[in-house]
């Protein structure tokens, strides 16, 4: 037998070895019941692998996205999310639900229990029944094993790119093509959508709440702009797609619940929720960095310098991305835990690869700095990379300016531009700043929202946006001593 007959055989043995190992994977987790369902169905984790998974998701999401720090409305949120769980098809489990400093509008959960609610969200609800069912539905994800299934799905679609990955021997494709569809299953169904928002009016309305709040927040979301935020965490709609006749279905469910609990009088508490959001921020929180006239301000650090002009900015607690219009371009900014700016570059060329082409220690605004060009290749491009690390304060602050490396030339200016101005901040102005925050008012006349609105010093070119913060329109009638939001400006 010659040498590629003997290979040929090699690598038609390492495919059917996969292939079996697939087939085994579809057969072996058949006797998994669904805990909602009662109906075996395809699940590759353990429910003591689901809690695992979720405890290692759960670092992953505050390092991106950061926690809000409110111990005591996380305390009340944990306490409704936590009596939920307990009448769920999984009452063992134990819930934990933690708010993201993010202002986009969303929720979602992870499997073995983790919930999360972005402050964003959390300003638009208006009652403790659309949080009620809000989280339900969140909890439902996790007791129909949603999140589980799609991480069993995402782990065969992988192996079955690995039986790819044995004939065209790319391991950086089949890393690629492995991201992409762990990508593409972070969007539930409309199915998986469907069954969660039945659940979360079940939950809600076995804890005594008015599930028909459900149907008013999606209304109210469906006349606002949900989009994702510059953290980059998306939108609610993005992650949950609305099913056919959402609405209808809610309220319809809701009707079931209240007959079959014979329920008179289920609960609202509306007062009660907003004076727990008092003082809430929204929007983006300047402390944390802000951008003003292609400027990138950060008060907490002390630092400035400049974004590009028409580059698109995303900040996250561990890192900032700017983007050129054309996307062919990027600068990366991010801390370092090595105090020396010479042993943060020697890391960084050391865990990239890349070839370095000169590196030298300069000065930037009266800041030791080591200053690295590099080149970083992969099978099929060459990527140039300008860094600067910077030392400040007992920390060492990164920029790497990244294109291809036929493009260095036409972005050489930007990136060094930016570096370059890093400086120390000390304007007060720019320092001590305030985020907008919500603020809870009482009504002392009954009048129309927009009057009100109006009494508390909102423009009308607001009006309409505060109206639907408050779950309402600016015509309809609101009777005095009603508890209203308002955003109290900050800066």
């Amino acid at each position: 037998m010659n040498e590629g007959s003997a290979m040929l055989k090699r690598v038609m043995t390492r495919a059917v070895l996969v292939c079996c190992l697939i087939g085994l994977l579809f057969w072996i987790p058949s006797c998994a019941v669904n805990p909602v369902s009662g109906k075996q169905e395809f699940m590759l984790l353990s429910e003591k692998d689901e809690i695992q998974l979720g405890r290692e998701t759960d670092i992953q999401i505050i390092k991106q996205y950061g926690l809000y720090e409110d111990p005591k409305l996380t305390v009340y949120l944990n306490d409704l999310c936590q009596r939920l769980g307990r009448v769920s098809h999984r009452p063992h489990l134990t819930y934990n639900l933690k708010i993201l400093d993010a202002s986009v509008v969303n929720a979602f959960a992870v499997p073995g229990g983790y919930v999360y609610f972005t402050r964003g969200i959390l300003a638009t609800v208006n009652s403790e029944a659309e949080l009620a069912s809000l989280i339900g539905h969140e909890i439902g994800h996790i007791t129909a094993r949603h999140s589980a299934k799609q991480h069993s799905k995402t782990q065969v679609a992988q192996l079955g790119l690995g039986v790819g990955a044995i004939f065209t021997d790319s391991s950086i494709l089949t890393g690629l093509a492995q991201n992409l569809v762990g990508l593409l299953f972070l969007r539930f169904s409309r199915d998986n959508e469907r069954e969660a928002d039945s659940l979360g009016v079940e939950y809600a309305s076995k804890c005594g709440y008015d599930s028909a709040q459900m149907a008013n927040f999606f209304e109210m979301l469906e006349k606002v702009n949900s989009g994702s935020d510059r953290s980059g965490l998306p939108g609610w709609f993005y992650t949950h797609p609305s099913p056919e006749n959402r609405l209808q279905m809610v309220r319809e469910r809701a009707k079931e619940w209240r007959q079959k609990l014979v329920q008179k009088d289920p609960i609202l508490n509306r007062e009660i929720y907003l004076r727990q959001i008092d003082g809430l921020i929204v929007g983006d929180d300047p402390r944390q960095g802000y951008v003003e006239e292609n400027v990138f301000y950060h008060p907490g650090f002390l630092f400035k310098f400049p974004v590009p002009s028409k580059w698109k900015l995303n900040k996250k607690p561990s890192e900032i991305q700017m983007a050129s219009e054309e996307k062919d371009a990027n600068i990366l900014f991010s801390f370092s835990p090595f105090p020396s700016s010479r042993e943060a570059a020697k890391v960084f060329l050391t865990n990239s690869g890349a070839h370095v082409i000169r590196s030298d220690a300069i000065q930037i605004n009266g800041l030791p700095s080591q200053r690295v060009i590099s080149e970083i290749q992969t099978q099929q491009r060459v990527f140039k990379v300008v860094s600067s690390f910077v030392e400040k304060d007992g920390m060492v602050f990164i920029f790497h300016g990244v294109t291809y490396s036929q493009l260095y030339p036409k972005y050489e200016a930007t990136f060094d531009h930016t570096m370059r101005q890093f400086k120390t901040l000390s304007d007060p102005k720019r320092i001590h700043v305030k985020p907008d925050r919500i603020r809870v008012r009482t009504t002392g006349t009954s009048d129309t929202l927009g009057n009100v609105l109006r009494s508390f010093g909102v423009p009308d070119e607001k009006l309409k946006e505060m109206a639907l913060l408050n779950g309402g329109d600016a015509h309809q009638v609101i009777p005095a001593n009603t508890l209203i939001k308002v955003v109290e400006k900050g800066r």
